[in-house]
């Protein structure tokens, strides 16, 4: 079928904002694998008149660098389509006093607050100066507590629904005033109506509330979930009794830590893929999104952006995909999908595992998760690095990425399993066996400090400098949590303490009836620590 969007969504709001230079390279790869539409998610990163402390400190780009990108990119049959919050999401702004007083709750902005609609006249002005796209991605997503903090401080408790149509009927009037048709994500609607659940089955949004939706307004419905096509037949059905356009985002799985998901990538967009052809729905963006601070190279995902652009044109043969693939990059599908190594668990076959960011910042001491890292087949990583390592000789321009995930499962190598090995050697006061474990705590660190030089090379080469103070205070805190973890474990075996008060606690599952549970988290606060972080 014919699309009019086929695209690509990027989140540039989560830490890693992709450099001009890597967003031009990105445009260059769509091109060839058939996209038509590119998103760059900015929450705040981009540079707004009159509002200096809109992305402050955060590589917003100014507005030279979105013309550049606008012009690069209309060059090569790609429309950039501005993607902006205008209610929820505003995480980082609203740290900054600047933005405190069109705060509602969390970070939702106040609605029927005439400084919020002057903020958001300011963001339409911006986009209209620097895009030449009249198509734009509003946001309206995730605004769980909308009408909850200030709001019903100031006006009450009302109807939560007609809040939200009220808002959006706002927004929608200073998008028309600058020429831009809307799109928006669409779970807001449905989770009011189903008690905060987006995929409740038999959901219908009542007429009367369908009916307030502004005409020009089309909605996106967004699941990276499901693997059952029936599941997407029937959101799109629901959908299409607003009797708007509709959008498709479904989403390349890289925002679930270090590591792109290619597998689950695979068993959620096929079906979607399907239901999208079956249903009509010409306009689709694949979403990549940067959880918890961007770690996942971008360029991971080529292997599956690629997979389903061609599973949109009815080819579902991984072979013939694969073959083609390799003639457009000049490196296998097989050895792109060796980039997912790093978050394999042998014989989980399911899902959305994410071990690798849990093993590595699992304290050795504290042994947060290691219930969860015994309550699964052991991880081969030292085999994992050595497929990483050669599929890197043959990855030509991309090796950068291959080196950064091989360098990470030769962290954890050693590091995944050793507050295991250190709690038991403990137990059983076996302090030849520490002495053991110790020597491997000053090869951890070694290892992820080569392993930091080389994922420094990988955000450098994708994204600005902004946001990896972040990975600097985090691996940083690491190598230093380890060394004291030596340091303690030293004075133990020397008799110059007589225990390790982290190693007498028993330790417990994080959820009581499931053993494994934190594998899959992509959480650095409630992966590190217990205590206030």
């Amino acid at each position: 079928m014919q699309y009019k969007h086929f695209g690509v969504m990027i989140d540039c709001s989560r830490n890693g904002v992709m450099t001009v230079a890597a967003v031009k390279r990105m445009i260059d790869a769509l091109q060839k694998m058939g996209y038509n539409a590119l998103e760059l998610y900015t929450e705040d990163t981009f540079e707004v008149g009159d509002e200096p402390y809109f992305g402050y400190l955060r590589g917003r780009y100014t507005g030279a660098e979105l013309r550049e990108i606008d012009a690069y990119a209309a060059a090569h049959g790609i429309e950039l389509i501005p993607c902006i919050q205008t209610l929820a999401h505003f995480t980082n702004p609203v740290k900054l006093p600047r933005f405190w007083e069109i705060v509602d709750v969390n970070d939702i902005l106040l609605i029927d607050e005439e400084e919020t609609y002057r903020f958001i006249e300011r963001l339409f002005k911006t986009l209209a100066e620097n895009f030449t796209s009249r198509n734009v991605n509003i946001g309206m997503d995730e605004a769980h507590m909308v009408g909850l903090g200030k709001f019903l401080d100031r006006h009450g408790y009302q109807n939560r629904f007609e809040i939200l149509n009220r808002h959006l009927g706002r927004v929608t009037e200073i998008a028309k005033k600058y020429g831009f048709t809307p799109h928006m994500w669409s779970d807001m609607f449905f989770r009011l109506a189903a008690g905060g659940d987006y995929y409740a089955k038999g959901v219908h949004i009542p007429e009367s509330v369908r009916r307030q939706v502004p005409e020009s307004v089309e909605l996106a419905y967004w699941d990276y979930y499901h693997t059952d096509e029936t599941v997407y037949d029937e959101m799109i059905a629901a959908h299409k009794e607003f009797g708007r356009g509709i959008w498709f985002a479904g989403g390349a799985w890289e925002w679930h830590g270090f590591s792109p998901n290619v597998r689950f990538t695979e068993q959620t967009m096929r079906p979607a893929m399907q239901s999208v052809m079956k249903n009509g729905i010409d306009n689709v963006l694949i979403t990549m999104w940067g959880d918890n601070g961007s770690e996942c190279p971008r360029f991971s995902l080529l292997q599956s952006l690629y997979a389903i652009r061609r599973y949109a044109d009815g080819c579902f043969d991984e072979k013939t995909i694969a073959a083609d693939f390799e003639k457009l990059f000049g490196v296998s599908a097989a050895d792109f999908d060796t980039l997912a190594l790093p978050d394999v668990i042998p014989g989980e076959t399911t899902g959305a595992p994410n071990p690798c960011k849990a093993l590595l910042y699992n304290d050795p001491f504290l042994g947060i998760l290691d219930v969860a890292a015994a309550s699964v087949p052991e991880i081969p990583y030292a085999a994992y690095a050595a497929q990483l390592a050669a599929a890197k000789a043959r990855a030509g321009e991309y090796a950068y990425m291959f080196d950064s995930q091989e360098k990470l499962c030769r962290v954890l190598e050693k590091k995944a399993y050793l507050g295991i090995r250190t709690r038991a050697a403990y137990k059983r006061g076996d302090k030849a066996e520490l002495k053991r474990v110790a020597a491997d705590y000053d090869e951890t660190v070694k290892r992820v400090q080569a392993f930091y030089e080389a994922f420094r090379t990988m955000w450098h080469t994708e994204y600005k400098p902004f946001g990896f103070e972040v990975q600097d205070a985090r691996l940083g805190g690491l190598m230093l949590r380890l060394k004291n973890c030596r340091a303690r474990l030293d004075a133990y075996i020397a008799g110059k303490i007589d225990r390790i008060e982290e190693l007498e606690e028993t330790l417990l599952p994080r959820e009581a009836d499931n053993p494994k549970a934190g594998l899959e988290w992509n959480d650095y606060r409630h992966t590190v620590t217990t205590s206030e972080l």
